[in-house]
């Protein structure tokens, strides 16, 4: 078994029902195995050209979940990804760049697996390449995981955070500690 830590942040549709939704479907998904959950945070989204006329979106609810699971990497990403889908992700077209500021349904984010460095021709690169820069990854995380050690950084997540310059607005959310239980 493998630890892994996952992102999870919605800003479409009913956010906390999403995100529990997503959870229970982790915990229904074979060889994975739920350990904890993040409080929830509200975070303010990055955006493609910030303050731009109609730009605006709505707030992300995000947290960050630890797993167990034997699965290998770019399996774990297809079902992650198959719960994406399942609870209405719609992938726009267009340049990755400009994916990465789409609001969206659901969007689950391998931070960390175990201590691998992964980084191929596709999508997935282990771990996460933007963590280390972002609030809304970084707050939740260090609630679960403050000692884990970055493979590559050689920092801790308590560390990281300490360090970090982003200064998008992230709160804590107003929900009960134990929000991701059934």
């Amino acid at each position: 078994m493998t630890r892994v830590y996952l992102s999870l942040g919605s800003n479409l549709g009913d956010r906390f029902v999403l995100l529990r939704t997503a959870i229970r479907r982790l915990r229904d998904t074979d060889d994975v195995q739920v350990v904890t959950a993040s409080p929830l945070y509200e975070s303010e989204p990055w955006e493609e050209e910030p303050g731009r006329a109609g730009s605006e979106q709505r707030w992300y609810l995000n947290c960050v979940v630890a797993v167990d699971t034997p699965l290998a990497p770019r399996e774990l990403l297809d079902r992650l990804r198959g719960i994406e889908d399942a609870l209405g992700r719609v992938r726009p077209a267009g340049t990755p760049e400009a994916l990465r500021f789409a609001p969206r349904t659901l969007d689950i984010d391998i931070l960390f697996y175990g201590d691998e460095v992964i980084s191929g021709p596709d999508d997935l690169h282990v771990p996460h390449l933007l963590l280390a820069e972002r609030a809304f990854v970084l707050r939740p995380l260090a609630d679960v995981a403050p000692e884990l050690e970055h493979p590559t950084l050689y920092t801790t997540v308590r560390q990281l955070l300490g360090e970090l310059t982003d200064d998008h607005t992230v709160k804590p959310g107003a929900y009960p500690a134990r929000w991701f239980e059934d």
